[in-house]
């Protein structure tokens, strides 16, 4: 680039050095000028987004995590995505030979180089007239992935591990179905909005609420459909307010498959927060960096409340003006048990994530709870406590690398208990009473050939310090080990 730059400059002193010494009539100067030098001073290009087009994961706090693309990380703030495309640099086309007997001036002639092909657009399902004229978006995705257990497990089962909790087993996940129209009302008046989300996949097992998706499925079953999603937004100025059944606010790792950059989860993310709820939240936008959230719901994972009791649902949230930095602190507070509603369960989540620079994103997660009568043992108090911590670093447009480090404490038993599904024997059935520290480690990549796929191979390190549970196994390769390994690999299908 810089050579295209300087080879106009020095062109122009040439000709410059010629024309003079002809105007001053030098001695023994004859040379004729027969060409006009058309010296144009050549644009660079804009910076290439493509920093921007690789985080196609990190999702922000604040935003909603049932997005067919999780949000971008925030862009240079000295508006160089925001000026008018730069004209086409200026470059030298060669020129035939000077003709027998005459001198010619050898300035070459400078011509545009032709733009830069745009990069390609991920595929859309086609948009039915009717959907359009309501403002309605149709997409989805398919998950389908494998994982392989070191151990070999006679049961197959990766212990209590979601949601790739088989060896050597393939699982579609995820074959997601949703209809979303966005509120936007620029901070001003009214707008109406709403979302549906709909999945089919071995995924269900992990997403089932009472009353709802039990009475769709049989108990049997290892595919079946679950209905994550399913609510009403209203917004006036910069007040919005859902009602029906959503996604809970103290999760970083999501439901959909999109919305995380590893295969398997956290857990934290499916042991500790309630993922789904049935109720109000009310998101109040206080200034450009501050929200403010509180609501209510009938429970955790619960279409209908067995205890008739309401939780309460809240937090605040925080964000740099340039979007860098975020900080979320969220709790859910209710009675959890079926009948008495006795056992009221606390529990919070603090969350934040950091852009370091383009390349580094860190983000750090730590949770707390507490359960009146939740030990499975003694029915006293039980109590949980746990960080997790992630770095991304993007490689380029189309890989990126993570790490996952976990710590989670679970002191009476409480969470590691039943198992995933009871009773249709393709689930871990551990427990209860694994009352210790589990530990577990993942690396992986993301690798993104075009817009509408990623692939996600990953390693992970599970450990666990405890009891053994009330049967007098422990939670890995078949009740014998307190550790194990795997390697795992997903794909991930957007449409």
């Amino acid at each position: 680039m810089c050579i295209c730059v300087w080879k106009p400059v020095l062109a122009t002193a040439a000709a410059a050095m010629l024309i003079g010494g002809v105007a001053l009539g030098e001695p023994g100067s004859t040379a004729v000028i027969r060409q006009t030098v058309r010296l144009v001073n050549p644009q660079l290009s804009p910076p290439s987004n493509a920093y921007a087009q690789n985080a196609y994961y990190q999702a922000e706090a604040g935003e909603s995590p049932f997005t067919e693309e999780a949000p971008m990380p925030p862009l240079p703030q000295d508006g160089s995505y925001d000026r008018p495309p730069a004209e086409p640099p200026i470059l030298p086309v060669a020129q035939p030979e000077d003709p027998p007997g005459e001198e010619v001036d050898d300035a070459p002639v400078y011509q545009p180089q032709a733009a830069a092909p745009a990069p390609p657009q991920p595929w859309r399902l086609p948009q039915p007239r009717v959907l359009q004229a309501a403002g309605i978006t149709m997409g989805g995705w398919l998950q389908q992935g494998i994982t392989l257990n070191a151990q070999v497990p006679n049961d197959r089962l990766n212990g209590p591990i979601a949601t790739n909790d088989r060896h050597a087993e393939w699982q579609m996940n995820q074959l997601w179905l949703y209809f979303v129209k966005q509120i936007d009302n620029g901070g001003y008046g009214w707008d109406l909005g709403g979302r549906l989300d709909m999945i089919y996949g071995s995924d269900y097992r992990f997403g089932l609420n009472w009353g709802l998706e039990d009475k769709i499925n049989g108990v049997d079953q290892f595919y079946g459909l679950v209905i994550p999603q399913m609510y009403a937004e209203v917004a006036y100025n910069d007040l919005s307010v859902k009602l029906g059944h959503f996604a809970g606010l103290l999760s970083y790792e999501q439901v959909p498959a999109v919305a995380n950059f590893f295969y398997s989860h956290s857990y934290a993310m499916y042991m500790t927060e309630p993922l789904l709820v049935t109720g109000l939240m009310a998101d109040y936008k206080l200034t450009d960096q501050w929200s403010l959230l509180a609501g209510f719901h009938r429970g955790w994972m619960m279409w209908e409340d067995l205890n008739k009791d309401v939780d309460f649902m809240g937090g605040l949230k925080w964000a740099s003006l340039d979007k860098s930095t975020s900080i979320g602190y969220t709790v859910s507070v209710g009675p959890q048990d079926p009948v008495a509603g006795d056992q009221n369960r606390f529990a919070h989540s603090l969350l934040i994530q950091r852009q370091l620079n383009e390349k580094w994103r860190y983000v750090l997660q730590q949770n707390l709870g507490h359960e009146n009568n939740g030990d499975p043992r003694s029915n006293k108090d039980a109590e949980w406590y746990g960080i997790n911590q992630y770095l991304f670093y993007t490689i380029n447009p189309a890989w990126s690398a993570g790490l996952r480090v976990e710590w989670l404490c679970d002191q009476r038993g409480l969470f590691f208990g039943p198992g995933n599904v009871p009773d249709n024997g393709r689930a871990w059935a551990g427990g209860p009473g694994f009352a210790g520290d589990w530990f577990e480690m993942s690396w992986g990549l993301n690798w993104r050939p075009c817009p509408n796929i990623v692939v996600r191979p990953e390693l992970r390190y599970d450990s666990y310090a405890g009891t053994r549970d009330l049967k007098g196994n422990l939670p890995f390769d078949d009740g014998n080990k307190a550790h194990q390994f795997t390697i795992a690999a997903d794909m991930i299908i957007t449409y």
